[in-house]
């Protein structure tokens, strides 16, 4: 049976990677073009936003931009639409080795309405995004001119109107575009009044020796630069001598006191029978007593364990890379599509386990499981998208989006949830148990405050947070900026480093509460694991307030929403890696001594 069910990993792992891989690689292929002259290249305008408030994001055309005279939208595969992603046929046509000079897209008269609108944009810092040829560029919409007036009513606002492109080109495919805007020709927007605006724009193309294939090199060496790798490796420097340290102290201490308490206990065995216990081996008969609430701990671990292993596909796929710079909705598409297929690893783990510890009601259980993460998610998810839809966001779901999530989790995610929990069920495993179970438990004595579950917590959290917490900032500045990050390898190391530190702080924490003869270990060993989580979500605080300029009530429920989701997979992730390392230390030391 153990064999068949490897087998069937492996080709589940395999299946999981290859479909992943199919799927995002239809998507990275369509820019693989060739021009000739005079051919249309593709151009989308994507969306408008504040600079500074990246959740917040709106339609190109949401301003009162001129339009093309056959307006198509693109489209969208799940991760793109996912990511906030409107593409739109752009107003400029750029054709292929076509130089132009002040061409004129639109003459308009801007109403009241529409200088409020640009106004507005132009005060809050808007940016826009386009592609060409499935390179992003971007550029600014105005400035604000403020000559030393802190007042924002006694300021200039002034709207560009003329974009000059400057494209790069290798024989017949595009390599490279930029866009600058001429500061000289612009729109006074001041005042409330009707303007007249012509908007321009020139083309011009220069030959470069870039090959296509490295193209999007451009956008990842911003976190390449020397400057940048130096303080990645500081970070891992930093991480390796506390995980050093950590082990170093862990393993000479602990070595050292186990060595100890086994003399000790095979010296009390052969001196007298009737001596007195103390310590971690007093309470043999009640270490492995299940814990409580043992269908939703079991739910915990499932929920955690499906959680590692998609983190294990997500580094793959970006350790062989595929989540390039701008590969729009990659790693959304990959986080849907792994999760669904990693739910049977849920219900397998927690329905074997749940029957380990002699649960009946395991129907119950795999409900919990699937629950247990997906469920605030979904209510998260469903407040979230309605504040977007009171801005009129492009974070706001379609409809039809909503209906493909929702087949996905009906016809993929459920059914491998439940098919994971039979085979657990199944299994027939039985919970391996150095020592037996006394049948009424011993009263744990009073401890000091320290001792307690919250400050055990704060300890164990603290540690494997300060390995993590310089590579921390540049990922929140890059998911929660316009930071490009690209060094997977880092982060992976990083991961590994987080994951060791987390194990062994569990480990010790687990050691000294059992030799106070504290037999309540099982909850304690998953919080304090997780508590890392919470530790991150402390870190956003510290970044919203101290290192963005993000403001607004979209942007601040958008950041602390979706945080609050992510830090809690975490805290399950890492909960589950702290209790089973805990777990293999307990039937360790219990296996080495003679339990009556």
């Amino acid at each position: 049976m153990e064999v068949k069910v490897k087998m069937m990993m492996r080709g589940w792992f395999a299946m999981v990677l290859l479909l992943v891989c199919t799927v995002i690689s239809v998507r990275s292929d369509a820019s693989n073009h060739k021009y000739k002259v005079g051919d249309s290249v593709p151009l989308y305008a994507n969306k408008v936003g504040p600079f500074h408030n990246p959740s917040e994001t709106y339609r190109y055309f949401d301003l009162p931009f001129c339009s093309p005279a056959h307006m198509k939208e693109k489209k969208e595969a799940l991760g793109e639409v996912l990511n906030g992603d409107r593409l739109v046929s752009a107003p400029y046509k750029l054709d292929f080795l076509q130089d132009k000079d002040s061409e004129i897209v639109c003459k308009k008269t801007l109403s009241k309405k529409e200088v409020a609108q640009f106004r507005k944009a132009v005060m809050k810092d808007y940016y826009f995004q386009m592609y060409y040829d499935d390179l992003p560029f971007w550029g600014f919409l105005g400035k604000v001119e403020k000559e030393g007036k802190s007042d924002p009513n006694e300021c200039k606002y002034y709207l560009f109107k003329h974009l000059h492109f400057e494209i790069l080109y290798n024989k017949d495919r595009v390599i490279e575009i930029n866009a600058r805007t001429d500061p000289n020709a612009r729109v006074d927007l001041t005042e409330d009044k009707e303007v007249d605006v012509e908007i321009m724009y020139s083309v011009k193309w220069k030959e470069t020796n870039t090959p296509f294939e490295k193209r999007m090199e451009k956008y990842s060496q911003s976190s390449s630069l020397p400057h940048h790798l130096e303080i990645h490796w500081f970070s891992i420097i930093n991480s390796c001598v506390t995980v050093l340290l950590l082990t170093g102290f862990l393993a000479t201490i602990l070595m050292r006191v186990l060595k100890n308490d086994f003399v000790k206990y095979a010296h009390d065995e052969e001196t007298t029978d009737d001596q007195e216990e103390t310590g971690w081996k007093y309470i043999h008969g009640d270490v492995f007593r299940y814990p409580k609430y043992k269908s939703l701990f079991a739910a915990s671990v499932g929920s955690g364990t499906q959680l590692f292993t998609l983190m294990v596909f997500i580094f793959i796929l970006a350790l062989v890379g595929v989540f390039y710079p701008y590969n729009r909705g990659a790693l959304f598409t990959a986080l849907v599509v792994i999760y669904a297929l990693t739910s049977g690893i849920a219900g397998y783990t927690a329905a074997a386990f749940y029957c380990q510890l002699e649960g009946t009601n395991w129907v119950r259980n795999l409900l919990l499981t699937g629950s247990l993460f997906c469920g605030p998610l979904f209510l998260t998810f469903c407040f979230l998208n309605t504040v977007a839809i009171a801005y009129s966001a492009t974070a706001a779901l379609p409809f039809g989006t909503i209906v493909v999530i929702f087949l996905i989790w009906a016809l993929v995610t459920s059914p491998l949830l439940v098919l994971g929990g039979i085979a657990g069920k199944n299994s027939k495993a039985e919970f391996q148990a150095p020592c037996r179970t006394t049948k009424y438990p011993r009263e744990i004595p009073q401890l000091p405050w320290y001792r307690g579950t919250l400050p055990q917590m704060a300890m164990a959290g603290f540690l494997p947070f300060s390995a993590i917490y310089i590579e921390l900032y540049y990922i929140f500045a890059s998911v929660w900026g316009h930071r490009i990050y690209t060094i997977y390898s880092i982060l992976f190391v990083v991961f590994i480093i987080l994951l060791i530190v987390t194990a062994f702080i569990t480990v010790a924490l687990t050691y000294f509460q059992l030799a106070a003869e504290d037999h309540e270990w099982w909850w304690r060993s998953f919080l304090c694991g997780g508590s890392t989580g919470l530790f991150i979500y402390s870190y956003c605080l510290y970044f919203y307030y101290a290192r963005s300029d993000m403001s607004g009530f979209m942007q601040t429920s958008f950041f602390f929403g979706y945080m609050a989701c992510i830090c809690y997979g975490f805290f399950l992730m890492l909960g589950t890696v702290g209790f089973r390392a805990a777990l293999f230390f307990v039937r360790h030391i219990y296996h080495s001594i003679k339990c009556e």
